[in-house]
């Protein structure tokens, strides 16, 4: 059961995949990643700025202490110039971190750079082969929708065939109702509900027509076979009428047909 589930699940998914959408799929992504790689050049370059605002701030600082030093060593207060230096110091300090910082960042910001430069360019280069690759499936998948509406095997025209094969059959089989039903009421099988209801005698004049039409044709097939003229079939009168020919012909007297 799994493996009949399964394989009815791959057959399901490649009926639906979709080169294009696949291909569209992949460069979103792609986008995406480069939309992330443009952020992180974004996010270095505002720290590389921070740090840069950080070290203009703290050398200003150290050159203001570098002129309270001199100024406080003019006016003969060398504890002061000396405090002065000493806090310089420790700016200088800061300063050198900072300026390391700075190179790091500095680095890391071209590099990224970098990284999203080729990454554009690839990204570009996979758009181009991307609408190259549609451009062709969408023709393949025309041609190949044309080449099965002429021959009839893709499942829309095979649909429309078997669509005209059943109203053919079905239409068959209404008139091969239709003659028989015809026939049964003929032959007095079957009765006309229709209200035109036909008497014994009409039935029985009816069929003497229908023997009548077939002695004739008898005697015709006789007539070509033996080459001469066609006899008149006698046909038969029902019995029922005997009596009434009988009678209505006047009989002989006996001087008559000595005479």
């Amino acid at each position: 059961m799994s493996m009949i589930f399964q394989a009815n699940s791959d057959k399901a998914i490649d009926k639906m995949d979709d080169p294009r959408e696949t291909l569209d799929y992949s460069y979103q992504t792609q986008l995406e990643l480069l939309q992330k790689v443009r952020r992180g050049v974004a996010d270095v370059a505002t720290s590389r700025k921070r740090v840069e605002l950080q070290l203009n701030q703290l050398q200003q600082s150290a050159d203001k202490l570098d002129r309270q030093a001199r100024d406080a060593l003019g006016g003969g207060r060398e504890d002061l110039a000396r405090e002065a230096l000493t806090r310089k110091s420790g700016l200088q300090q800061q300063l050198g971190d900072l300026q390391t910082q700075h190179a790091q960042l500095q680095g890391e910001e071209e590099k990224l750079v970098r990284a999203s430069q080729r990454l554009q360019a690839k990204v570009d280069a996979f758009r181009t082969r991307k609408e190259t690759i549609k451009a062709t499936y969408s023709a393949a998948e025309a041609q190949t929708r044309i080449n099965e509406a002429f021959t009839g095997i893709g499942e829309e025209m095979g649909d429309v065939g078997l669509a005209i094969q059943r109203a053919e059959d079905k239409t068959a089989q209404m008139q091969a109702r239709a003659g028989a039903v015809d026939e049964l009421i003929a032959s007095g099988v079957l009765e006309d509900q229709t209200g035109q209801t036909k008497d014994d005698i009409t039935l029985e004049l009816e069929r003497l027509a229908s023997t009548s039409d077939v002695e004739n044709e008898l005697a015709r097939m006789k007539a070509q076979l033996t080459g001469g003229p066609a006899a008149a079939p006698a046909i038969e009168q029902p019995d029922a009428a005997r009596p009434a020919q009988s009678a209505a012909q006047p009989q002989a007297e006996p001087g008559e047909a000595s005479r």
